[in-house]
């Protein structure tokens, strides 16, 4: 199939630069994994699937690829994994300079780490919350600082990392864990507070990154390491929609679709999982539907708030 050369096969106007609020950065690289290799044809196996969804959001009564969503040029560089995390680097702090909302599909996860730094760079007090299997606390792995294993090790030193669905790791990882914010799985399961407790820890404004096998592999198996006990679907939408309501979360990535053998419904879930981010982030600025979903928010929130006239638009 042939990619669209907007978004989802989005009208031109709404996948221009200028007027786009957010910006998406495909990264294909793969090439630290250590097991299941594929994230490298993982952002193409997205793009197609985006351009077989509705783009109507039930939830939030929004359509949010009207605020503009820009299809940035892909990330190839792939001659290194340091030079990789310094392209990313580049273009996000590019994009977070014209104040843009900048996403990324990866690629293994070691892409998020030079979107993290541009991040970390620009806000003052940052949190990254990660959802994942694995802890990828690891100071250096396989020889370098940069592979997939070490992707949160510099957030974990330099920001305030919260960690959630984690249920793999190396001992060596609980020497530098902050274990007060970390929500491993087996406990998540017999909590009914996590959600709040994970976001009481979150300061004002995060970065999201999302590891696809924080899902168990029955949601969605076709990612690289595959773990039992993982997130639910629905679960996982509340929390972040609790997430994007409650924190000002300034951009995210999604990594390690793994697109090899049978992987079409793993790409729809990644592909339907961004827009529902997208749509969570922006359904108070969404003005060409009922305000519904705004509405209910205020209300929620214990905000006066009037409902939108429909006769007015």
């Amino acid at each position: 199939m042939k990619l669209s050369s907007t978004y989802a096969g989005i009208p031109d106007e709404f996948g221009n630069l200028n007027n786009a609020k957010t910006v998406l950065i495909p990264v294909p690289y793969d090439g630290t994994s250590t097991w299941g290799k594929g994230a490298d044809k993982g952002p193409d196996a997205f793009l197609e699937a985006s351009e077989n969804m509705e783009l109507y959001d039930i939830e939030t009564n929004t359509e949010v690829y009207k605020q503009g969503i820009y299809l940035a040029p892909t990330i190839d560089e792939n001659s290194s994994p340091d030079a990789m995390v310094n392209a990313v680097y580049t273009a996000v702090k590019g994009h977070v300079n014209r104040n843009k909302f900048v996403t990324l599909f990866g690629g293994e996860h070691s892409i998020s780490i030079g979107a993290m730094r541009a991040m970390n760079e620009q806000y003052q007090d940052l949190s990254v919350l990660q959802l994942d299997a694995h802890a990828d606390l690891r100071k250096e792995y396989m020889g370098s600082p940069y592979n997939h294993a070490c992707a949160m090790y510099e957030a974990n030193e330099n920001m305030n990392l919260v960690q959630v669905g984690i249920r793999s790791m190396d001992v060596a990882e609980t020497t530098v864990m902050n274990k007060d914010q970390v929500y491993f799985a087996h406990e998540m399961i017999t909590d009914d507070y996590w959600m709040d407790s994970a976001i009481d820890a979150l300061t004002d404004d995060v970065y999201i990154t999302f590891d696809l096998d924080a899902f168990d592999p029955s949601i969605l198996p076709a990612t690289g390491t595959p773990e039992p006990g993982g997130l639910q679907w629905y679960e996982t939408l509340e929390f972040l929609r609790r997430v994007f309501e409650e924190r000002n979360v300034v951009g995210f990535d999604i990594v390690e679709l793994c697109a090899t053998g049978d992987y079409k419904a793993s790409a729809f879930a990644a592909a339907k999982l961004y827009y529902k981010m997208l749509s969570y982030k922006f359904a108070s600025d969404e003005q060409d539907l009922d305000g519904d979903y705004a509405f209910a928010k205020a209300e929620k929130n214990n905000v006066k708030s009037e409902k939108i006239d429909d006769d007015e638009y």
